[in-house]
């Protein structure tokens, strides 16, 4: 371990804004929650938003149980009520804070009863029909809508807001004028987060790396690499059981040959 840890607080994270960059990363298993802790990092994230989400996050928490760990909630949430259920829910399975995608309305819904709350800014991935997959705030009138919207949340309750791919030096100002937390997901380092996925450090997939991403190893060969692997060991095996390599006798359990031969003369003798 690389540091002492200390399980921050909203309080802790609010003290930190403005004096360093945090590190942030969106885990998606027990193992990478585990690596994620002992590598030093400073936040993590994690889905929510399915029964098999919800069931994974108490283990996410044992692996790391010294880390602060934010649930994604579920796209689509009808009601202020049901969000309040959901953070409720995600905080007692051991979760440090909600992410929550929705409007203000909902979001001030949780904040009133107490719920930690991550909101989001800038390209929003479930609302691109709205905006397409670009940065946004690149224009005068954005610009004005991004700061608009910031402080929406900030009125609303959030502790912070995830700001994807907006323009690094807009990114920076907008932070200067916020007590929210902005996590940077491609807008930058003049914000208070660098927040990257799991499956872009890991290089965890075979599609096009985002611009914003940068991947530190390549788990994705390394998974084809162990399929072959897989194909290969099953092959020969097929053969070694078809040509009568195996079992051989080292894999097998013998029975003393006298006590098999008495064994078989009471057989045979009708005992």
């Amino acid at each position: 371990m690389l540091r002492p840890r200390k399980k921050y607080t909203v309080y802790d994270l609010q003290r930190c804004k403005g004096q360093r960059i945090l590190t942030h990363i969106h885990v998606k298993s027990p193992e990478e929650a585990r690596a994620a802790e002992e590598a030093g990092v400073d936040l993590m994230s994690c889905s929510f938003d399915s029964p098999e989400a919800q069931a994974r996050l108490p283990r996410l928490v044992e692996a790391a149980p010294s880390s602060f760990l934010s649930a994604a909630t579920p796209h689509g949430m009808a009601s202020p009520e049901e969000a309040i259920r959901t953070g409720f829910r995600a905080l007692e399975a051991g979760a440090s804070s909600v992410y929550c995608s929705a409007s203000p309305f909902i979001i001030e819904a949780m904040a009133r009863e107490g719920i930690p709350v991550v909101g989001h800014l800038g390209l929003v991935p479930r609302h691109v029909t709205w905006t397409s997959y670009r940065a946004i705030g690149r224009t005068v009138a954005e610009a004005a809508e991004l700061h608009r919207r910031m402080k929406t949340l900030e009125n609303a309750g959030a502790y912070a807001a995830e700001l994807e791919v907006v323009p690094h030096n807009l990114a920076r100002f907008l932070s200067s004028r916020t007590k929210l937390l902005l996590m940077s997901l491609g807008s930058g380092t003049g914000c208070d987060t660098q927040f990257l996925f799991s499956d872009d450090i890991l290089g965890d997939y075979d599609e096009r790396l985002p611009r914003h991403a940068k991947a530190y190893r390549d788990f994705a060969a390394e998974h084809r690499r162990l399929q072959q692997e897989r194909l290969a060991a099953f092959q020969e095996y097929i053969a070694d059981v078809r040509e009568g390599r195996f079992p051989e006798r080292s894999h097998l359990v013998e029975m003393d040959d006298a006590l098999l031969q008495q064994f078989i003369g009471e057989i045979s003798s009708g005992h």
